[in-house]
């Protein structure tokens, strides 16, 4: 069981997690390079882009030394021309990656620092793009009937640690949930309705079925034998045959209560009616049993066809109903069941924690066996979830505009660059090379052109 001292903890670094988020809402968003491998990444990166420079400083150094060169032999004017062109495709490619973030030494160059410069149109398009593109109702619903929720739940509930888990945390919230319908008039509604409920069932009809049910099942009959037993053993204890004397002396006349003719009148009255009552028992053909078969047959119809028997039956229930006694025995109950309820909630008792786990288990074992009922889960939960999506997806477009909005693009720049930029730089190598290759080709034509 927690202590109170823990979830005092608790609320207070849920208040002071809220603090910080209020805070972080009102900030730009920032990023750390936390990610393993970002720091050999970005090691990497530096590397690169030294390379890279070397290769712009090389090919610069290479194009003034065959210029001067050149006077020698004709063959340093081809070596100029490709590390002419490779400088300059180097410059251009280290212009254009430069350009794509940041502005190029700083200076206010138009169209540069592309991504700060559209960051708001940038987060429009994107989350237009994951809107349009990305939640399409048929693509959504495809990849989630990929997904076996059935399954799922089934092998959740049937973990016996998981079903404890959950049946302790519904507990927990059952105090809250029933001090919310006492406080909420939730409770006073319930009362009135089910009271308004019991008091409209016509209990005529009703009593008459069962009561027809119960004659035509036969037993009736062993409510007769087991009245006509008990009678019987009534009759014949002493007490009663006392007080059975004591009537019939008084009525006699005093002549015969000298002759004790009490006594013979009595043990003749309970012979002859245990006699009777033997007969009835023993004798399934009796005709006492037809007489009673019929009379309650009788008053079974006059209870479902004759107004007075309904009206009087509904004054006993209107009667019932109003009597103090039912409302202080339903307050009694409820607050039994509220005590049994915090006392499951606090741990001091665990019957309720125990039944409940059982039966999530035993659920997940059913639904583990039943492949008809996972296949209407998940068509259902497919259902629900893809029609969610749908109505929420334009809120998922907001959501994703606004957070890109509020990105420190500084930081999310440098994120990028330490996880692409090295691929960047390779576009440097590669205007190099290109540039230097087109420079070569077109002196050669030159060249070529001039010996014609």
């Amino acid at each position: 069981m927690r202590a109170p001292q823990d979830d005092v903890g608790v609320c207070c670094a849920y208040v002071e997690d809220a603090v910080r988020t209020k805070a972080a809402m009102n900030a730009p968003a920032t990023f750390s390079f936390d990610v393993p491998g970002d720091a050999a990444r970005a090691s990497e990166l530096r590397r690169v882009k030294l390379l890279a420079t070397a290769v712009l400083l090389a090919t610069f150094a290479s194009f003034i030394a065959a210029r001067m060169l050149l006077p020698i032999h004709p063959a340093f004017g081809f070596i100029a021309a490709f590390a002419e062109a490779a400088t300059i495709g180097g410059l251009a490619d280290w212009y254009a990656v430069v350009a794509l973030f940041k502005r190029p030494l700083g200076l206010p160059i138009p169209h540069t620092a592309i991504v700060q410069s559209n960051q708001r149109r940038i987060a429009d398009k994107l989350g237009e793009f994951i809107e349009v593109h990305f939640l399409e109702a048929a693509p959504v619903e495809a990849k989630l009937r990929q997904v076996d929720f059935g399954s799922f739940i089934a092998d959740w509930l049937r973990d016996r640690k998981k079903s404890e888990d959950l049946a302790r945390f519904a507990l927990r919230l059952l105090p809250e949930a029933v001090s919310a319908t006492e406080t909420s008039g939730l409770m006073t509604f319930i009362t009135r309705r089910v009271t308004s409920q019991l008091v409209s069932i016509d209990l005529a009809p009703l009593a008459a079925g069962t009561l027809r049910g119960f004659v035509e099942e036969g037993k009736h009959k062993d409510l007769l034998d087991d009245i006509f037993r008990a009678i019987h053993q009534t009759l014949t204890t002493p007490e009663t045959m006392s007080v059975i004397r004591e009537k019939i002396r008084a009525e006699l006349p005093t002549l015969l209560r000298l002759y004790r003719a009490d006594k013979f009148l009595v043990n003749r009255i309970v012979a002859s009616a245990t006699s009777f009552f033997e007969e009835v028992c023993n004798d399934p053909k009796h005709p006492f049993r037809a007489e009673f078969n019929q009379m309650l047959l009788s008053f079974v119809d006059k209870l479902g066809t004759d107004p007075a028997f309904a009206k009087r039956i509904d004054g006993l229930k209107r009667d019932l109903l109003a009597r103090p006694e039912l409302g202080a025995l339903a307050k009694n109950v409820w607050s039994n069941v509220r005590t049994f309820f915090e006392r499951s909630a606090t741990g001091e008792t665990q019957v309720l924690q125990q039944y409940l786990t059982k039966m999530l288990v035993e659920a997940g074992e059913a639904l583990a066996g039943d492949a008809e009922l996972r296949g209407e889960i998940n068509q259902g939960l497919v259902a629900v979830l893809t029609s969610f999506i749908a109505d929420q997806k334009s809120g998922v477009s907001t959501f994703i505009s606004d957070q890109v909005k509020s990105w420190n693009m500084a930081q999310l720049i440098s994120l990028i660059e330490i996880n692409i930029g090295k691929d960047l730089q390779y576009i440097r190598f590669n205007g190099s090379l290109i540039g230097g290759l087109a420079g070569l080709a077109l002196y050669t034509l030159e060249y070529l052109l001039r010996l014609v």
